[in-house]
Order: structure tokens, then sequence, then C-alpha cells
């Protein structure tokens, strides 16, 4: 088989492939591989053309010893890191080396370990308070009643607080399964609304937060998920009392179905708004993450878990619409979940 024929047969391949002759140079460079390393290839030495240290000794390798070799190559695409499994064969005095993108299989490891690393801490947590309660009540506090009373009750906010975490990453867990499949039920919204804030009115009380909702439309209809949706909201409404009670106020509005960019087409905007401490702006862009806190001791305090936004974008995102946060500190927050309405 001429060189022509091998090139016309690589640039073939969806997968980048090169190929070092027996003079050390590279003899072929298909298009997917010039989109890595770069273009102009052929006729380069393997060293001048790869330039990383694991590669160079493999291909060494390969050649001094025949047979195969696997080893990684690092790239930069942009602004992000790439991860290649790179493998070697020799093939008639030449050296293959197939390239395998292994960036997506690296970044979900790297999720799982931090998720892993993230739901071990937060109930590490509790647990050692749990624990350590145990042992004074088991020892010096047995016959102290009132010690018991007041640990007691520690024990029970501390037990209550990993039993919410659980549920919380249950309810992830479900809405990342379904997240690919569209709801298709009608859902009144502002039936949907004035639900949520009369289940949430004696929290609203205790906090002495007053929640209005102003129905600028009472018969918008969405496809969606009533369940999901009625956690999407509660879940906002919670957050301004629980964060935003310094305001003394959070209003709720469903506004009349309008054309909107953000989703490109027909569709409803539902805005969360408060008049408390608000967030500094290099927060916002990473409130949806998951276990990502603006104030770590706060939100331990009055019981976050710091899923319930994540949660919230996965609904939001099942059901085909935006979310869009705008906070400025002194000056509230206002959370707005824009729904299409076909």
């Amino acid at each position: 088989m001429t060189l022509e024929q091998i090139a016309a047969v690589i640039d073939a391949l969806p997968l980048p492939v090169l190929i070092v002759g027996p003079d050390e140079r590279v003899r072929v460079a298909n298009e997917p591989l010039e989109a890595i390393l770069g273009p102009d290839l052929v006729g380069k030495h393997y060293i001048t053309a790869m330039r990383q240290p694991a590669i160079i000794d493999a291909i060494a390798k390969v050649r001094s010893t025949g047979g195969g070799a696997v080893t990684r190559f690092v790239g930069r695409d942009g602004e992000k890191d790439t991860t290649y499994r790179v493998s070697l064969a020799e093939a008639g005095g030449d050296t293959v080396l197939t390239f395998e993108d292994q960036t997506a299989a690296e970044e979900a490891g790297k999720m799982r370990r931090e998720f892993v690393a993230n739901v071990s801490h937060e109930l590490r947590t509790p647990l050692t308070a749990l624990l350590g309660f145990i042992e004074t009540l088991s020892g010096a506090a047995r016959e102290d009643a009132e010690a018991r009373d007041r640990f007691l009750g520690i024990m029970a906010h501390e037990a209550n607080r990993m039993t919410r975490l659980v549920d919380d990453l249950l309810s992830l867990s479900r809405v990342e399964e379904d997240e690919r499949v569209r709801p298709r039920e009608h859902v009144d919204l502002g039936a949907l609304l004035s639900s949520v804030i009369k289940g949430l009115e004696p929290q609203a009380e205790n906090a002495d937060v007053d929640v209005k909702l102003d129905l600028q439309s009472s018969d918008e209809m969405v496809p969606g998920d009533a369940g999901q949706l009625v956690q999407v909201f509660t879940n906002l409404v919670e957050n301004g009392i629980k964060y935003g009670a310094a305001g003394k106020e959070i209003l709720v509005t469903l506004y009349p179905k309008s054309m909107h960019k953000r989703l490109r087409g027909e569709g409803v905007e539902i805005r969360v708004a408060d008049k408390g401490e608000g967030i500094a702006s290099h927060h916002l862009a990473r409130l949806t993450e998951r276990f990502y806190r603006v104030d770590n001791h706060r939100s331990r305090e009055v019981g976050g878990t710091g899923l319930g936004l994540a949660i919230v974008k996965h609904i939001v995102n099942r059901h085909r619409g935006r979310l869009l946060i705008e906070s400025e500190e002194g000056q509230g927050t206002q959370i707005s979940v824009f729904l299409p309405t076909n």
C-alpha cells in the first residue's frame, strides 16, 4: 500500500491517528490528530511533534522492543484541559499511535470523587456531634436533667439535618434520572403558587416575613410535573424566608405569557424577590453547584443542605426552562424561572 493510500485510510478514521516512520519522522497524521497537535506535522521528528515525555518514551520503547504500549496525552482545548489515552503499536517498521478522548470520563470521575467527598463531609459533622453527645450522656451528664434535655434537642436537630440531606440526595438523583424526559401534563401556575405560599405560612410567620403573591395573570398553564414545580417554588420561597428575612417581605410574581429571548419562544416568568442582604456578585455563578454555600455556618444553622438550588436547576432544565439569579449586596435577591408554554 502506498503512502497516499495509507493516508486516505487514516483520514477516513474518526479517531486521531499518527504514524511515525522508521526514520523517526511523522509519515501520516489525519485531521482529528492535527486538531490536537496542530498542522504541518508530516516530516517532523516525533520528539518535535509530541513534546510530552510520556509519549516520547512510549514511542522509543515500541521502536526498540516492538509490541505495543499505552500512555496518556494531556492537551488543551481553549481554556479546558483534555486527556487522551494513546495506544501505540508496531506495524512493519512504522509506529502507529491512536488517540482516544478520555476527557468526559476524567471529568465524570473527578465529579464523582468530589461528590463523595462532599457527602462524607456533610454527614461527618452531624455524626461527630451525635457521637460526642451520646458519649457525654452516657457519662458525666447521665443524671443532669437540664443538660440531657439540651443535648437531646441538639441531637434531634443534627439527626433532622442528616435526614434532610439524604432526602435531598434522593430527590436530586430522581430529578437527574428524569431530566431528559419532558413532562406533558398541564399545570395551573396560579393555583400552584397559591398552594406553595399557603403551605409556607407557618414558616413565614415564625420568621416575621410577609410573603405576597402577585398574579398578573391568573390562568397561565404550562406543560409540567406539578410535584417538581411545587418543589422548585417551595425551595425558592423557603430560601427567601431563611436568607432574605431581614427585608421582612418576599414578593412572588407570575407575569403574563409573552415572548422570551431566554426561551427563544413563548413562555411565562415567575419571579421570587426578597429585600434582604443580597449576595455578592462573585457567588452568583456558583449558586446552583452541589453543596455550594455563600455562608456555610449560617446555612447549616437554618438547616440548609447546599443542594436546593442544584435540584431547582435540574427540574427547570427538565421543563426546558431557564433560571436567572440576580442579586446585589444590600438590595435583595431576585430569582426568575422562565417556563415555556408549549
